[in-house]
């Protein structure tokens, strides 16, 4: 059923029933779609700024916690499929959500690039030709890709059962190398504190950027809110509770990494979790959590794969993307936006190919970071205007506490895409504006069908 009307189109057809996800999954999904690729390879990557990026896991953890409490109060307060999207719209208009679903959009089918990267590097630690060969690496990704692609297109309960599973399994080698840290820790292997060569406020600012790439997710459990079983109780359960766990395990999992390998070989590496579990215990635990790694990549594909047809499905199904992503499978499930995603995660690949693994995945997460910030700081900004304006979710003592929450999240998205860097805030800006003829279309679109609405009443 479509209905029209001012210049909006909603399509009010709901969702088809089907089975949602509990609380187990739903966390599950926060915590596996965090604790995926990042985690993994991003100790190679931080190498470069020694111990200043123990400082910089600090402080991103402290922002990801006060993003959680956003989304957490946002998600109890409007429990619509969306997440982000839904909360700009509501907050600001038309335009102020599509560019959250647009950059939103953009920032899932290019982390999920990212993350097969990070999946085919440590799989490339028992399959040594992956490292060597681009051409075979790009395929080995793409394979995972649609195959992930497919179980989720069977159906959002599927895709969830295998979050569940593989999040349990990516948790054990992680936890096992932070509770064994403590004895392998050596004070000379955390100096020097900056050797990046830039200031500390910069070193730690760089490294911020880099560290918040382990931490998107945070939003994981609102934005299927409409699959979520008694959504007003499971997603802020769920998205605060996961983001506490995840930051536990990064900051001791850094420290295990810093404290095995030298610094000097762990910026070479491609695989530094599997080299610090090696070094501490022997072959068979590098092998152990090469495998641990595999699985946390794949585990993290299948949960951005399960959202990235979820927010275009909103935003069609308000008039705010193309029609053609509201349709649903027989299964439930948003599969357009499903498979045009992975054709654009394909296209990125085969683009980026040449790259090395390290390189390319640097490159590709302050991309997705950038343009997942951006609709952070909408949400953030959209629950300080909600929280003054609307009193039927906001009200008495929570209201401060939910404002001072909502202003320190926003600041802390600004620094954090500072962080970023010139070229990156440049290509995410150039994506992001890119969106604006689209919306444009959409407008124009909805103009002539509400003439046509109007003509037709006249006829009448």
């Amino acid at each position: 059923m479509v209905i029209a009307g001012k210049g909006i189109t909603m399509f009010a057809t709901p969702l088809p029933r089907r089975r949602k996800l509990g609380p187990w999954m739903a966390t599950a999904l926060v915590v596996g779609n965090m604790i995926g690729s990042g985690v993994f390879l991003l100790p190679a990557s931080l190498a470069a700024f020694g111990s200043a990026s123990l400082l910089a896991w600090a402080l991103t953890a402290t922002g990801a916690l006060l993003l959680a409490l956003v989304f957490a109060r946002l998600g109890r307060a409007y429990p619509k499929t969306g997440g982000p999207y839904a909360y700009a719209r509501r907050a600001f208009g038309d335009f102020i959500g599509f560019q959250t679903a647009w950059g939103y959009w953009i920032a899932v089918w290019v982390g999920n690039a990212a993350i097969a990267v990070a999946f085919v590097s440590y799989l490339g630690y028992f399959w040594p030709a992956l490292a060597d060969t681009a051409l075979l690496a790009a395929g080995v990704a793409l394979a995972a890709i649609w195959l992930l692609t497919v179980v989720n297109v069977r159906g959002v309960r599927l895709g969830g059962w295998i979050q569940a599973v593989t999040t349990v399994a990516k948790l054990l080698p992680l936890i096992g190398l932070a509770v064994a840290a403590p004895f392998f820790i050596d004070a000379a292997d955390f100096t020097p504190f900056n050797p990046s060569g830039q200031g500390t406020f910069g070193a730690v600012t760089a490294a911020a950027a880099l560290t918040l790439w382990a931490f998107i997710g945070i939003e994981s459990a609102t934005v299927p809110a409409e699959d979520v079983d008694d959504p007003e109780r499971t997603i802020p359960r769920a998205t605060v509770i996961g983001t506490a766990v995840t930051a536990a395990v990064y900051i001791l999992g850094t420290v295990a990494v810093f404290a095995a390998v030298p610094r000097t070989l762990l910026i070479e590496s491609t695989a530094p979790f599997a080299d610090a579990a090696e070094a501490m215990f022997g072959g068979w635990a590098g092998t152990a959590v090469a495998l641990g790694a595999i699985v946390s990549a794949f585990g993290a594909l299948n949960g951005w794969i399960l959202l990235q047809g979820q927010v275009p499905l909103a935003a069609a199904r308000d008039g705010l993307f193309p029609r053609v992503f509201a349709k649903t499978s027989r299964w439930g499930t948003p599969a357009v936006g499903l498979v045009v995603s992975s054709v654009l995660v394909t296209g990125l690949m085969l683009l980026n190919y040449n790259a090395g693994l390290v390189e390319q995945f640097n490159f590709v997460i302050l991309l997705a970071t950038l343009t997942t910030l951006i609709p952070y700081a909408y949400a953030a900004a959209a629950q300080f205007l909600l929280a003054l304006t609307d009193r039927e979710h906001f009200s008495g003592r929570r209201l401060t506490v939910d404002g001072t929450i909502a202003v320190m999240a926003f600041a802390y998205a600004l620094w954090t895409i500072a962080g970023s860097g010139y070229e990156v805030v440049y290509k995410g800006t150039l994506l992001m504006l890119a969106g604006i003829p689209v919306y444009v279309w959409l407008k124009y679109h909805d103009r002539d069908s509400d003439e046509t609405v109007h003509i037709g009443r006249k006829a009448a």
